[in-house]
């Protein structure tokens, strides 16, 4: 999301700002269970930046990693250029770029010319979540395409028929792809697997909503389509998770005196979009066409796909929510509940968590979903370091009047009626190695500014810049109501010799031994690029094991099960101006080839684990 759009939630609830200065005035102790824990590479101040919860007889004491994980690599400084920079005990190769061929080639289809059938049957572009389902040598890598503009994809600033929008439209949405290690390089191999899931790839609706008169057109048109794939999730079941963001940008209006309603306002619809302007080219988008009113209600879900059924549908959770989901954190709770939890990345917005009715393995067996039948909560973080899961449901006296199919389409409303805690831009969520979660709150650009609330030790910058970390860890092993949470790291406050390390945190995955991999979305100090920090959930130390290239984000990760190798993507480097640069290409200014998004595999010289 760019932090320069305008919020959309006008309610009154609190913001988490204001309940961390309630909390903070009642001088909690020190990070629960890590209390005293030494700090490596951070200011002076950092010490009293460490939030915590005190132990209560509801919540128990929170519990994080047990003994400080090893990253013994040398960390790199910042910097701003044209090509990537690893730390000295590692090196890095790259994959299936944008454009490449899904046959196994290796051959890319050229930038002059490119088609929407060529784009259909090729990488997509906005490399995003990701996930690796295979061996130490192969397996099946799907891959969120999150956006692509014009400039990017044809040269052109808007679309000038249907075709330019047809191109933009197969750019997006997610790719399956069979990758395997020949030699020493990993490359696509040519299966029955390999396939492009785009905007206008048939899918169904599954859950409490699927047959809701909301998701319905006069149309009768069929439901097509995922766009704006940010995050995603995997399941124990062995499927994906790919989570629609932004969908709301991608509409707009052929009508100049249309405005939205207040529902459509709540998430961000206006009659301009992002600029896109598909709906001056296709219908579906166009939000002043009676005839597909609710198209706009069809995006916004988790998304699950099976990997290894490439004529299977793509299937939309309703029982997961409709918000602008940034990814889908699944754990196994107590009785192998599924537990999924989600943020809703916009300023102001708020943490879900959703709990399936029973046990996966029991619910796969009998032919059901984990992920229809459930339980959904929003997040409520309390002054004493304690948190409530609200129930999103008619069972809810707050939402007692509400049909739950509306709750499950209008979970934004919803939320802000049960008095959930306003978040600044949550994002991805990753589980601990002792069941805590991870959360990044990237930054909030209107925290402290007129007629917002005001900083304060958590929050110590006009506008929060540069974001936070959160972690909590839930009662009753994932499925309670209630949990307990602290600060993990205020970036303001992580500093090395060089001074404040990072900026903006988006991406983040916790490995099994202890380590969280934090990865950079947006401003970084002395403007220099994004990146991907390893950090120790013990003690806090990190280290910049990895710097992108100018005007990339550096997101997405995944791992073999050895965890030797590492996949991380470039999202829009060099801003697709090749006078920033034509990565993967070597760097020869603007003259050069357009740069591409693409996979980074990551291997540590010595063949160890990744991070250490």
């Amino acid at each position: 999301m760019n932090d320069t759009e305008d919020t959309s939630n006008t309610s009154n609830n609190r913001t988490f700002e204001n309940v961390l200065a309630a909390h903070l005035s009642r001088r909690q102790i020190l990070i629960g269970g890590l209390a005293g824990a030494a700090l490596t590479f951070v200011g002076p101040s950092m010490a009293r930046a460490e939030r915590g919860v005190v132990a209560t007889s509801r919540t128990g004491a929170f519990v994080g990693a047990r003994k400080k994980a090893r990253i013994a690599f040398t960390s790199i400084p910042l910097q701003a250029s044209a090509m990537p920079t690893i730390a000295p005990e590692y090196e890095y190769s790259v994959l299936i770029p944008w454009r490449e061929k899904l046959d196994g080639s290796g051959d890319a289809f050229p930038y002059a010319g490119f088609t929407s059938a060529q784009q259909a049957e090729s990488i997509g572009i906005g490399h995003d979540g990701m996930w690796f389902f295979g061996s130490n040598k192969e397996g099946l890598m799907c891959i969120n395409h999150e956006y692509g503009t014009f400039p990017h994809l044809n040269g052109k600033k808007v679309p000038a028929s249907l075709e330019d929008v047809l191109l933009s439209q197969h750019a997006h949405g997610m790719s399956v792809v069979k990758i395997a290690k020949k030699g020493q390089k990993w490359k696509v191999v040519n299966s029955p697997q390999n396939r492009r899931i785009h905007a206008n790839t048939p899918v169904k609706f599954s859950g409490p909503a699927a047959n809701s008169d909301l998701l319905k057109n006069a149309a009768g048109n069929p439901t097509l389509g995922t766009i704006n794939n940010c995050a995603n999730g995997y399941t124990p079941w062995g499927t994906y998770l790919t989570c629609e963001e932004n969908f709301n940008g991608y509409f707009g209006s052929t009508v100049s005196t249309w405005s939205p309603n207040s529902i459509q306002t709540r998430y961000g619809i206006t009659a301009a979009g992002f600029g896109y302007e598909w709906h001056k080219w296709d219908p579906r988008f166009d939000l002043a066409n009676p005839a597909y009113a609710n198209e706009a209600n069809r995006f916004g879900w988790v998304v699950e796909v099976d990997p290894t059924k490439p004529k299977a549908a793509p299937v939309k959770r309703t029982a997961l929510g409709r918000i602008k989901h940034e990814g889908a954190c699944v754990a196994v709770g107590q009785g192998n509940r599924a537990v999924v939890y989600m943020g809703d990345d916009e300023r102001f917005d708020y943490i879900y968590k959703f709990v399936s009715t029973g046990d996966w393995k029991k619910m796969v067996a009998a032919g059901k979903s984990p992920l229809d039948e459930g339980t959904l909560y929003v997040a409520r973080f309390n002054e004493d370091g304690t948190g409530d899961w609200l129930e999103l449901s008619p069972k809810n006296s707050a939402l007692s009047s509400w049909k739950l199919e509306d709750i499950l389409v209008y979970t934004r409303l919803a939320a802000d009626a049960v008095g959930a805690t306003k978040m600044d831009r949550p994002e991805w969520i990753t589980l601990g190695a002792n069941g805590e979660l991870y959360c990044t709150l990237t930054n909030n650009s209107q925290r402290g500014t007129a007629g917002r609330a005001g900083t304060n030790t958590a929050n110590p910058q006009v506008g929060n810049a540069w974001g936070h970390i959160i972690r909590w860890k839930d009662t009753d092993k994932h499925i309670g109501e209630s949990f307990s949470w602290s600060i993990f790291a205020l970036s303001t406050e992580v500093t090395d010799a060089g001074g404040q390390m990072y900026g903006s945190p988006d991406g983040i995955w916790a490995d099994p031994d202890g380590r969280i991999f934090v990865q950079t979305d947006g401003d970084q100090p002395g403007k220099n690029n994004d990146q991907m920090l390893v950090a120790t959930a013990v003690g806090k130390e990190f280290k910049r094991l990895f710097t992108g290239v100018k005007g990339c984000e550096v997101t997405g990760v995944t791992v073999t099960p050895d965890r030797k190798t590492m996949f991380v993507n470039l999202q829009h480097p060099g801003d697709g101006n090749p006078a920033n640069s034509n990565f993967p290409e070597a760097f020869t200014g603007a003259t050069g080839p357009v740069p591409r998004d693409c996979t980074i595999v990551i291997t540590r010289k010595n063949g160890g684990v990744i991070g250490s």
